[in-house]
């Protein structure tokens, strides 16, 4: 067709369509961490953008390499993180009475992060390589339940109940997605209900248990375990259709909120700029996660249909935990707004799973141009 312009192949391939909204939530997410910090780029705004730059590099990366080289790596990496695990058991470092990270001197790893992609990775490639006739059969329940569980008991210990239950959804979601008979779903939720009880009482630390407790009633200790959930509804709340306006909130601004720059970094962000800013952020999260679920159904092979879809769930369980937490539907469990909250171990592990995604998705794109 005379006229029309043909982009070179690195422009036209490139993943337009998820970097630019990430890239958009990321600038706005600095915006709300420079009011957090009382109008500075330091120390949240700057390192935040420097992270997510770093973390960007490292998911393009991901997508160029071969598919299959990375379904082969699948049980190497996730034995290596299993190490890493029992490394943090041995000489990890605490914070916060929790010992979750490795001091590497340039930096501090939490490789129970690793294990979120890792988990998908690794049940991905065992359910590529199951034969159909299996999926109902024992091994299909069985081993990848093995699988969960080891990473599972290590990060308990740390502890972290947040980071073991995205863990397990991410790992239940490839399993749903792989085929398993629904009566086992059923079975097994049918079996939380009958556990749970004895979860709280007898595998939940005592502040695990308060938090469930302060999230059934926060007005019960509202100067303490439920000072968070109540400061921050009080924040979105104020917040109204059109906020309080940049930098105006006083929540955050007097220091009324509790981590406004992490765990609470929505409740920061509604109060100066409402509704409008929430909707702004849902948006954004709604074009990522339709995007990855795109991926995943457009995939050529099983292996890559469920890993885009396993790391779009893992993306999705960050997503729902945080809104749900800072809005007071669920319990505070610790997990941080992806692309938003200042953290440099959750922008890794979702710019992994972009990551991942990009690379099924080249890889589609390569097969479709080889059977023409």
């Amino acid at each position: 067709m005379r006229g029309k312009i043909t982009l070179p192949a690195p422009i036209a391939e490139f993943p337009w369509r998820v970097v630019v909204p990430l890239t958009l939530l990321v600038l706005f997410g600095a915006a709300v961490l420079y009011s957090a910090a009382g109008g500075s780029m330091s120390p949240y705004a700057s390192s935040h953008l420097l992270r997510y730059v770093v973390a960007l590099g490292i998911a393009l990366s991901i997508s160029y390499l071969p598919i299959e080289l990375t379904k082969w790596g699948a049980i190497p990496g996730y034995i290596l993180i299993l190490l890493l695990l029992i490394a943090v058991e041995i000489m990890g470092q605490v914070n916060g009475g929790s010992q979750r990270w490795l001091n590497l001197g340039f930096m501090q790893l939490q490789p129970s992060e690793l294990m979120k992609p890792c988990i998908v990775l690794i049940l991905s490639a065992y359910f590529a390589n199951l034969p159909p006739a299996m999926i109902g059969s024992w091994k299909a329940l069985a081993v990848p339940g093995g699988i969960i569980a080891l990473p599972v008991a290590f990060v308990l210990l740390q502890p972290d109940l947040g980071t073991s239950l995205a863990i397990v959804f991410g790992g239940v979601v490839v399993m749903f997605f792989a085929g398993i008979p629904q009566k086992w779903f059923i079975g097994g939720g049918a079996a939380m209900v009958v556990i749970a009880p004895l979860a709280y009482f007898f595998g939940l630390q005592p502040y695990q248990q308060q938090r469930v407790l302060t999230f059934l009633n926060p007005e019960s200790d509202p100067q303490g375990t439920g000072y968070h959930i109540i400061q921050s509804k009080i924040a979105i709340g104020s917040g109204g259709i059109t906020g309080k306006g940049f930098g105006e909130g006083s929540q955050s601004q007097l220091n009324y909120l509790p981590e406004p720059h992490t765990d609470f970094v929505f409740a920061t962000m509604a109060e100066e700029w409402g509704m409008i800013g929430g909707l702004f952020v849902l948006l954004i999260f709604g074009i990522v996660l339709r995007w990855g679920l795109t991926v995943a159904r457009e995939a050529p092979d099983r292996f890559g249909s469920l890993l885009a879809g396993g790391l779009t769930a893992t993306i999705f369980f960050y997503v729902g935990v945080n809104l749900m937490m800072v809005m007071g539907f669920a319990p505070v469990v610790g997990i941080p707004l992806p692309w938003m909250s200042h953290g440099g171990s959750s922008m890794l592990t979702n710019m992994l799973c972009v990551g991942g995604i990009m690379l099924v998705e080249r890889s589609t794109r390569a097969q479709r141009k080889s059977n023409f």
